[in-house]
Parts: C-alpha cells; sequence; structure tokens
C-alpha cells in the first residue's frame, strides 16, 4: 500500500511540476506535450524598464488576461538582475507564456549604423540566463523593427549575426533549446526578402528559428484580401520556420474589432501562421489599451504614471475593444496537427537567399555574415562585402558571459525522469 501511494505522488509531481514547454520544430510551434501551440498574445510593457518584476501586479493582471483568453505575453525591455520568479510564476499558473527582446535601448541593433559587438552579446546573454530557466519562457527576439525601409537592409546581416551567437550560446550552456528569432516591420519594400534571408542558407546554425510581423494592416472591420493579409500568407506559404503576428490592433477606425484574429487564427491562415499578440495591454497616450488602471493622474504629482496613466493597480476594461478582443478569440481554437503526425509528414526546405536589386533589397544573401566587432562598411556594394573589421574585430564566437548560469533542465527531461521513475517504482511493486 505504502508503495503504491509512493508512485501516486510521484505521478503527481510529474503533472504539476513544470509547464510544457514550447518548440519550434519546423514551421510550427509545439509545446512538449505534443500539441500545436498558437499564439493568443498581448504586448505587455507597463515601465520602461522591467514590468516583470512586480509580483502583486503580475498576479492582478494574469488573472484579467485569463479572463481575456491570453495565452501568451510580450516583454520588449528586462533587468536581468531583476526577481522575476514572482511574476513568471503568476503567468504560468494563468497558462500564459513570456515571448521576451533580448535587446535594449542601449543594446539594440541601429538601422544606420549596425553593429553587433561584444558588449551586446553579454547583455543578451544575460537576459536569456536569466529568463530560459522558466519554463513559460516561450522564445526570444534579438531585435525588434531594426529594419524600416528597405534603404537599410544592409543592417540584416547584423540581425542574423545575433541570431547565429545566441544560438551558439544557449547551445554552449546546454540551455532548453528556446527559439531564437526576430520581429520585423510589415515594410512592403522588405517583402518577401527580409524573412527568407533570416531563414535562408546551408547552415542551420546561422538560420532564425521563427520570424514575426508586426502588421497593423487590418483596420475596422475589413477583409483577407482587403487588408493585404492574403499577400502575407502567399508570402509565408511554405516557409520552413514558425512565423506569426508580433504586433496587430489597428486604431484607425474605432472601436477595435480585432476581426483579424479569425483569418489568423481561422482556416485562411492557421495553417502557416502561429498566431498574434495584440498591442497593448496598458492604455497610454497612443491609445491601444485594452486596460487602465484607474483614472489619469497629474504626473507631476504621481511621477509612477506617464502621460497621467496609472501604471499598476486593479486592471480596469476598456469597452468595448476588450470585449471585442474577448470574443473574437473565443470562437477561434484551431487544433493543428499532433508533432507525431507532423514529423512523419513535414519536409520544409529553406527559401533561397535573396539577391540583391537596384533600388531596393541590397543584400547578397550568401554573403558571409559579419563576426562579432565587425562594423558596416557603407562603400561596400552588393557583391558580399558588405562589413569590415574594426581594430578590435573578432571571430565570432559566442562564450559565456560572467554571470552565465549553469544548465537548466526543461519540461521535456522533467517529463523524461518522470517516466523512468515511475517505471522502476511499477517493476518493484510488480516485485513485491
Amino acid at each position: 500500500m505504502l508503495i503504491g501511494w509512493i508512485v501516486l505522488l510521484v505521478a503527481a509531481n510529474c503533472i504539476f511540476a513544470a509547464t510544457p514547454t514550447i518548440s519550434a520544430v519546423g514551421s510550427k510551434l509545439f509545446t512538449s506535450d505534443g500539441d500545436q501551440f498558437y499564439i493568443k498574445g498581448i504586448a505587455y510593457q507597463l515601465i520602461s524598464t522591467d514590468p516583470l518584476i512586480d509580483t502583486d501586479q503580475c498576479k492582478r493582471d494574469a488573472q484579467q488576461m485569463k479572463d481575456l483568453g491570453a495565452n501568451s505575453i510580450r516583454v520588449y525591455h528586462v533587468d536581468p538582475a531583476g526577481d522575476h520568479k514572482g511574476c513568471m510564476d503568476a503567468f504560468a499558473d494563468a497558462g500564459i507564456y513570456l515571448f521576451v527582446d533580448l535587446d535594449d535601448f542601449p543594446t539594440q541593433i541601429q538601422p544606420d549604423t549596425p553593429a553587433w559587438n561584444q558588449t551586446q552579446l553579454a547583455a543578451f546573454s544575460a537576459v536569456m540566463d536569466e529568463f530560459q530557466k522558466y519554463d513559460n519562457t516561450a522564445l526570444f527576439f534579438v531585435g525588434n523593427e531594426v529594419l524600416t525601409t528597405a534603404e537599410v537592409s544592409n543592417a540584416a546581416p547584423y540581425v542574423k549575426a545575433a541570431v547565429r551567437d545566441m544560438k551558439a550560446y544557449r547551445d554552449s550552456k546546454k540551455y532548453r533549446k528556446i527559439p531564437i528569432g526576430y520581429s520585423a516591420a510589415d515594410v512592403p519594400g522588405l517583402r518577401p526578402m527580409l524573412q527568407n534571408y533570416l531563414a535562408c542558407g546551408d547552415n542551420d546554425a546561422e538560420r532564425a528559428e521563427f520570424y514575426s510581423l508586426n502588421v497593423y494592416e487590418w483596420c475596422g472591420d475589413s477583409g483577407y484580401d482587403g487588408s493585404g493579409y492574403s499577400e502575407l500568407q502567399k508570402n509565408a506559404s511554405g516557409y520552413n520556420i514558425p512565423i506569426f503576428v508580433s504586433e496587430t490592433g489597428c486604431r484607425v477606425s474605432r472601436p477595435r474589432l480585432f476581426t483579424d484574429q479569425a483569418a489568423i487564427l481561422g482556416p485562411e491562415m492557421s495553417g502557416t501562421w502561429s498566431g498574434a499578440i495584440v498591442y497593448e495591454w496598458i492604455q497610454e497616450a497612443n491609445d491601444y489599451g485594452l486596460i487602465i488602471y484607474g483614472t489619469m493622474v497629474d504626473p507631476q504629482v504621481s511621477t509612477d504614471a506617464l502621460d497621467g496613466y496609472p501604471r499598476s493597480g486593479t486592471p480596469s476594461t476598456i469597452s468595448p475593444d476588450y470585449e471585442n478582443l474577448k470574443s473574437q478569440w473565443a470562437t477561434l481554437s484551431p487544433t493543428g496537427v499532433k508533432l507525431s503526425a507532423y514529423l512523419n509528414s513535414a519536409k520544409m526546405t529553406p527559401p533561397a537567399c535573396p539577391t540583391s536589386t537596384a533600388g531596393g533589397w541590397i543584400v547578397n544573401g550568401n554573403a558571409a555574415l559579419p563576426s562579432i566587432g565587425q562594423t558596416l562598411d557603407t562603400a561596400a556594394t552588393a557583391s558580399g562585402a558588405a562589413t569590415k573589421p574594426t581594430a578590435t574585430g573578432s571571430a565570432s564566437k559566442a562564450t559565456a558571459s560572467a554571470t552565465g548560469g549553469g544548465t537548466t533542465t526543461g519540461g521535456k527531461e522533467v517529463t523524461g525522469m518522470c517516466v523512468a521513475l515511475l517505471g522502476v517504482m511499477l517493476c518493484f511493486m510488480i516485485w513485491l
């Protein structure tokens, strides 16, 4: 009898010990349970430094997001030295995953003077060290809207170099393979060259593991064709890595109806796209918010209330936008495909690397990526000599930072250990 109870306790721990982790397989996202994962996300940046250190606020917001139907948040800026356990646990308890940017204002890749150096690598690594230990960390962005015109497309190799080196760093630390990719501005002059560039090439170590777009073209009760979403779907058809919308929520026409969610999560796009993140949670002067924390105040009196909008408190929903999004998500539950079935059928091929075009994309997609410490040679042509080393330039090697953490066991490994332990216990019961 005692052994039987021990087996039950081990089983309970296996069931409740860890949140299913997210991984990128082929062109889709899957949970460690083998289910395809679709994003119903919210952009969440209450303050400019780090919204994931106030546990009480996170608990309030997580419960409200659960009511909304969200399963993910995107956070753009964090402090890797902060204590994030309370907030990450609060969101995990609500079934919410974190999509987090590795860069910050001082370390982001600049479009006009792009660089990828040891300082940036160390800063990116510190964020990864901190958040890789949470099972509900879904993925990492190396940049957000670095390229906004075709004229600065020569910054793309630096984005791809950051992907390469952060993948190398992650693997050298034996962290869980949390997907690493990029969030792009939806610029017609960069379609589909940028998305193909980040996913192309024979060297898997250099390819992004997902691609996402900030899309604001579906306004009001637009449509699949009129909004340009049909063109996005056309460009993504057959894409070899997961693709999703990392920002959406046009406010040109009010109220916001969020009818684009039915396209992204419905039959038109869900076979290719992995969902969407809506901009944004908190109401600010830009008027994209879904909730507000009480009434506006004088920012001269309450210094934590930027533009007069409080940054903490009990969330109050903004009608009818909140209800409109909630009702959209409530009717959309794509099931996708099981991982086991997908592995037996999927054969994804990287796209051809784009070539330079006059007056447009200016990067030779097959050229070598810059190494750490290289800077842009503005006199370079599209022949491939896109960068030149500085005096401190060095070969690209993702080394551990001084504060780098050790190996963390992910959800799959926990599951494996549990299965093995249960097997041993059951065999022992039979022997008895």
